[in-house]
């Protein structure tokens, strides 16, 4: 059966005994509208190629794992904000990635950054098999749903913290993201610094607001009820973008 979800003109039929596998796998997946998620997980499947890097075999179970957690934030808006790639490569484990940037003064700087994904502007998303297993409701943490929130940001340019929106709308969120990334960041230096009481989400989203929406995206996806209690402010700019539907009923 290997390979039934290979790209192909029609969405494959996803075997129920492998559905029932991946809800098993990643329990928050069970909160999800069912009869929503699967068809579109299936749709991504045949819209998208999965390569496996250094040697990793990619099975079944694999690509429909990923693409299930892939397609929860466009479960109300639809596949079309993924239409700007085709490849997804996972590879077993983190990668060190070379990066290199010149300061003001025009000195290079280089240095090595360990990642556990990186999703490229029009290009293809990289994920770190390992890191997708350890997908963890209790600490808000996915690193599909992070990536495939850079893709959806990414839409509109650079990663800035916001999806594409029309200007009024844009002003209004970066608004409220700008005052919770700021409030987060403040809470990941003095738990740094201080010996403060250690931060709910990945600190790593105190970086920028790009990675801030993208943390707090994780978080908002597969554990709502911590989020509600963490980011209050959050969840209504988050259920108008990614349930559109749902926040105006």
């Amino acid at each position: 059966m290997f390979g039934w979800w290979r790209r192909r003109r029609e969405p494959p039929g996803i075997p129920d005994a492998l559905w029932a596998q991946v809800l098993r796998d990643f329990p928050f997946l069970q909160s999800a509208d069912a009869a929503a998620l699967r068809p579109l997980a299936a749709r991504f499947l045949a819209q998208k190629e999965f390569h496996g890097a250094q040697g990793l075999a990619i099975t079944d179970a694999m690509a429909l794992s990923i693409a299930a957690q892939a397609v929860l934030p466009v479960l109300h808006l639809g596949l079309r904000w993924y239409e700007d790639f085709i490849g997804i490569v996972v590879h077993p484990d983190e990668v060190v990635a070379r990066r290199q940037t010149m300061d003001e003064a025009g000195v290079v700087h280089e240095w090595d950054e360990v990642l556990a994904g990186e999703a490229m502007d029009e290009g293809p998303v990289m994920l770190s098999w390992a890191d997708v297993q350890g997908a963890s409701a209790d600490s808000g943490y996915n690193v599909v749903i992070h990536e495939f929130i850079h893709k959806i940001d990414m839409r509109d340019g650079a990663p800035d913290g916001c999806p594409p929106l029309p200007r009024a709308e844009r002003q209004a969120w970066l608004e409220v993201l700008h005052a919770e990334h700021e409030r987060f960041r403040e809470q990941v230096v003095i738990a740094d610094r201080f010996g403060g009481e250690p931060t709910w989400l990945d600190p790593y989203g105190a970086e920028n607001p790009g990675e801030f929406f993208a943390v707090a995206g994780e978080a908002y996806f597969v554990n709502r009820e911590r989020f509600t209690q963490e980011f209050p402010r959050l969840v209504p700019l988050f259920d108008g973008f990614f349930r559109p539907s749902a926040s105006a009923s």
